[in-house]
């Protein structure tokens, strides 16, 4: 109870949060070290309403570590968490990277079309890492350009974010020339299947392996596009406990670099 009057000192926040929540989540909580994270969790837990496994399992797959948001400035994830007391979700709390899929149970040399079915035949699952926001919409969704025809891998509605979310799944390495692919089949979304009331669509190419400094210069946040890697098999706990760090401290370093240049 010290423990817990510590963690939680704003009594407006718990009250809020204990309508939700059970003292079985605040038991879970409390383990976790790191405030922000903690915070993070807590609102998510009130506003998906998490069970406790559900929320055990966030905690242990890593879910704050591998949001957008984990790789801000402080003050962001401070702001954006008391967007989240308000029931508001943006996309930094929304994407994640990387996406575990080892569920999917691919194993060897497999095609895109492959690991597309598989994410739909474990489609619950998929949702459940995705986020208990998004609702499948469309698989190859055609979209006549002209005298062509293309075809978007998958589509989902994101419910609190009130748009399309196109995805777009690549078995090679991230390479600039998706972004151009991307950007067509936005602007086709949003001129043909935007509705009333509804944000501009986003973007998400779901890729083996991403390279942050060509990401970095891409400004894709600009273009509404995610880029993330996903994994269909996961490394040992510590190695990606470790590869996390390693990539929240590398874009926390490069937020500082493109701030002090902007100053000067």
């Amino acid at each position: 109870m010290i423990q817990f009057a510590q963690s939680f000192p704003d009594e407006a926040i718990v009250v809020t949060l204990s309508q939700q929540l059970s003292w079985s989540h605040f038991h879970a909580l409390l383990p976790i070290k790191d405030p922000m994270a903690r915070d993070f969790y807590a609102e998510m837990s009130r506003i998906e309403r998490w069970d406790v496994r559900t929320l055990r399992q966030k905690i242990a797959g890593m879910l704050y570590q591998r949001t957008v948001l984990s790789r801000k400035p402080e003050s962001v994830i401070s702001a954006e968490i008391g967007k989240l007391r308000a029931g508001q979700l943006s996309p930094d709390t929304v994407f994640r990277d990387p996406y575990f899929l080892d569920l999917l149970g691919l194993k060897g040399a497999y095609s895109e079309r492959d690991l597309e079915a598989a994410i739909l035949r474990e489609i619950e699952g998929v949702l459940l890492e995705l986020g208990t926001s998004f609702c499948f919409v469309a698989r190859q969704k055609r979209m006549s350009v002209g005298k062509d025809d293309f075809h978007l891998d998958l589509l989902f509605f994101h419910r609190r974010l009130r748009c399309l979310v196109a995805v777009e799944l690549k078995l090679e390495s991230f390479q600039p020339a998706h972004v151009g692919q991307m950007e067509l089949y936005l602007r086709w979304l949003d001129r043909h299947e935007r509705g009333p009331g509804e944000e501009a669509p986003i973007g998400l190419i779901l890729c083996a392996s991403a390279d942050a400094e060509q990401v970095e210069l891409l400004q894709l946040d600009a273009k509404s596009i995610r880029v993330s890697e996903y994994l269909t098999d996961l490394p040992p706990l510590p190695l990606l406990r470790e590869r996390l760090h390693q990539a929240i401290e590398q874009a926390r370093e490069q937020a500082q670099r493109t701030s002090a240049a902007h100053t000067d």
